[in-house]
Parts: C-alpha cells; structure tokens; sequence
C-alpha cells in the first residue's frame, strides 16, 4: 500500500540520507519526497513510499525513532498517486472544461492531491456558529468516503486553516468567498495508523484551488444547496 510519512528533521548534511536509508531497510520503497518547511535549522518532509501490507509499522516508527534529532510527525495511507503541483494546473482546467460539474470534481480530486480521507463542499448558513454540532450545514457535493450523516468541525469564521475535532481527526478548510460555501477536508485517526495534521503549506494549497475554482465557477457556486426549482402545472 502506498503510505505518506511526515518527519521533522536536523536541516543538516546526512540526516536526510540516514532517515532514506532507514526507511529502506524498514522494507518501505520511496517514490516521492516533498519538502514542506525548512525554518531554524528544522526540516519538514513528507515521503511518500510503498509499503508491503504485511509488514508491521512499528518497525518503521522504531528505525526513525532511534536517528538522533528525528521526530516522526504521521504515518498514514495515501490515496492514489504521487502528487505535484502541475496536477493542480490539471484540475483546474478539468474544472474550466465542465463548469456544470466543476464543484464535483474539485470534491472529487482533492482528497487524493493532499493524502486525505475525504472532501466535502458544504453550505453554511450565516448563524451557523450558534446551532449545536454545526447543525444546518447544506451539503453541496461530497467525496466517496465521506462519513454519513456529516459532522463538520466549527469552521467559523471562515478563512483558510487547519484544526483537529477531539476524535483526533484533521480538518483543512477553505471558504469559497461567497455564499458561505467551503470546502472542508480531513484525514481521520485510525487504531493503526495516525495521520500527521494539515501543514500551512498544504492549506495554502487548497486556498488557492478554492479561490481559482471560485472565479472558474463565478455565478454557479450561489445555486449550490439551493432548493431545486419546481416548475408549475
């Protein structure tokens, strides 16, 4: 299976080439490694490897583990692909060449781009703050793997961020900026595997979808949880 691994890391020479080979060892074949932050002689990097489905995880966090200065910061299962940012240039003009379903698709295709669970673009009325559990949220479209009945974390107000609900799943959300629709994104917490929460880079990247997305869209994003038109006798 294809697993995302977030390290925090020495930004010195060799600590990245200890933390490869450990993983190597460990059995996992990397594939891709993005590097989200390099701030105070601190690295942040996320490696996306594949991982044999028998293997045991612990093997992997103890190897890491035991590399002086290295902080394991998540291990989680990744949807899909490697991603880059050319992909992103992709979405966009899938969404451009279908207008009508281009909310659906950007749902769609986010989860796979940011290592996520699942997506949702979800309406959310002006007192939204006030009902208990968020309750009243409109949903616009969601992703496959989306939970039923939905419980959004308190996204008010709304403005690109990151947050953790106290069942240990992560959120990253994006307003639209208009509306009140917002795409909320999460990575949920598993008995197994725990998923390192949404890094400012990531949420900086799911901004910028959201608002090309929204200038693509224009008019079409204020029909979304609107109630459907009954047409007379």
């Amino acid at each position: 299976m294809l697993l995302r691994v977030r390290v925090t890391l020495p930004d010195r020479p060799g600590t990245l080439g200890q933390v490869a080979r450990t993983l190597g060892v460990s059995g996992a074949d990397i594939v891709q490694v993005v590097v989200l932050e390099r701030l105070g002689g601190r690295a942040v990097d996320d490696f996306t490897v594949v991982w044999p489905g028998a293997a045991r995880v612990e093997r992997l966090l103890a190897g890491l583990a035991a590399i002086p200065g290295v902080r394991v910061d998540g291990v989680w299962r990744a949807i899909g692909a490697p991603t880059t940012t050319g992909q992103d240039a992709e979405l966009l003009a899938q969404v451009a060449a279908n207008p009508a379903d281009g909310l659906a698709t950007l749902v769609d295709a986010v989860p796979g781009l940011l290592a996520a669970d699942w997506a949702v673009a979800a309406v959310v009325p002006v007192d939204w703050a006030s009902r208990t559990g968020g309750g009243g949220a409109t949903v616009g479209h969601a992703s496959w793997r989306a939970p039923v009945p939905l419980r959004l974390p308190e996204v008010t107000p709304l403005r690109g961020r990151s947050m953790t609900t106290p069942d240990g799943t992560h959120h990253a959300v994006a307003p639209f900026g208009r509306a009140g629709l917002v795409l909320v994104v999460a990575r949920e917490h598993s008995e197994t595997l725990s998923a390192a929460a949404f890094h400012s880079t990531e949420v900086d990247r799911l901004t910028q979808l959201v608002r090309a997305c929204a200038v693509i869209l224009g008019d079409r994003l204020d029909l979304v949880g609107a109630p459907p038109v009954v047409a007379g006798p």
